[in-house]
């Protein structure tokens, strides 16, 4: 860390050498009453979880996956053999065939009056019967393949090549990582607070996702007097896991002083919420803050150093550094 920002402050030294300081707007640190934060711990699920199974019996002829791939919604991954199935089909192919032309020779001497009434419905029911045979011997082949219900990912396989499986035996298991669920278990005057559909800031390992507030679930534990809160997040370039620990912090009763900035204020910086504050030798001075609550546009924060009256760097913190030179254009 060191290293780090004597790196920053020679490279804004440098900055302030080849071209002067840095520009900023900056604003007054004020005390005000705020209701705290208060972090809580959850646990993500995915969205979608399902086990493949077979629907019809066979032996398993082909596995098309591995467990950990990504499939692609409708790739076949189990093929159950279809042998003779796929004769039966070539076989009512034909027939359908057959009885189609003779269906339509009949409808034509039917027009001239040169048959019955009743050998045309004959005809005409031999032909109806066989397009029904062929359409259910194409539904069976086609339940032979077990196929991917969306883009997921295998997280179990539970039959193996060769094996024997009856209508109903599991074959895989799917998850579709592009959605999670997220579960906490909150006091109700903390849920109380809350409101569906509002966007929260939920922490998973040392990444952030932005979930959907969906349900406060009315069932609560009656030791710890919690209530489960149900959030729902896309998944873009960050890669979780079933199970896995997640928090969110959430204001709590009860009202406490703590110094405000406005939200542009805080940035990141090296992994951490920071704040620069502006020297009576117009350097910026960089300080690690602590979020306790949010009021509007505005963010409490705790640190130690900072003290009401302070000037905070609110613009142009994304091009300061620490012990680098500003110039305020809003003094």
């Amino acid at each position: 860390m060191i290293k780090k920002l004597l790196s920053l402050t020679i490279f804004s030294a440098s900055l302030f050498a080849m071209g002067g300081p840095s520009l900023v707007e900056t604003s007054k640190i004020v005390k005000s009453e705020v209701n705290p934060l208060q972090e809580f711990v959850g646990t993500i699920k995915f969205d979608k979880k399902s086990v493949l199974a077979a629907q019809n019996s066979g032996v398993v002829k082909a596995i098309n996956f591995e467990v950990g791939d990504k499939v692609k919604k409708n790739k076949t991954l189990v093929q159950i053999d279809a042998d003779i199935l796929n004769a039966q089909v070539e076989s009512a192919r034909a027939n359908a065939t057959t009885t189609k032309k003779d269906y339509e020779r009949y409808t034509k001497l039917l027009e001239q009056k040169s048959i019955s009434q009743k050998e045309f419905d004959d005809v005409k029911l031999k032909y109806i019967t066989a397009k029904s045979t062929l359409k259910e011997l194409e539904i069976q082949a086609i339940k032979k393949q077990i196929k991917a219900p969306y883009n997921a990912v295998v997280v179990e396989r539970h039959i193996d090549l060769g094996e024997w499986v009856n209508a109903g035996t599991p074959l895989l298991t799917v998850v579709n990582t592009s959605k999670v669920e997220i579960t906490f278990n909150i006091p109700l005057s903390v849920v109380n607070g809350l409101k569906k559909d509002d966007i929260y800031e939920i922490a998973v390992a040392n990444s952030s996702l932005k979930a959907r507030l969906v349900a406060a679930i009315p069932a609560g534990d009656k030791v710890t007097r919690t209530f489960p809160v149900k959030f729902k997040a896309d998944i873009k370039d960050e890669f979780v896991f079933d199970g896995q620990e997640a928090k969110v912090s959430l204001s709590k009763n009860g009202k406490t002083e703590a110094l405000v900035v406005p939200r542009d204020a805080v940035i990141k910086r090296f992994g951490q919420n920071v704040v620069f504050t502006v020297t009576d030798k117009m350097t910026a001075y960089m300080t690690p803050v602590q979020i306790v609550g949010y009021l509007g546009d505005k963010v409490a924060i705790a640190a130690e150093g900072l003290e009401e009256g302070m000037d905070v760097v609110k613009k142009g913190n994304e091009r300061v550094f620490p012990d680098s030179p500003v110039k305020v254009l809003n003094k």
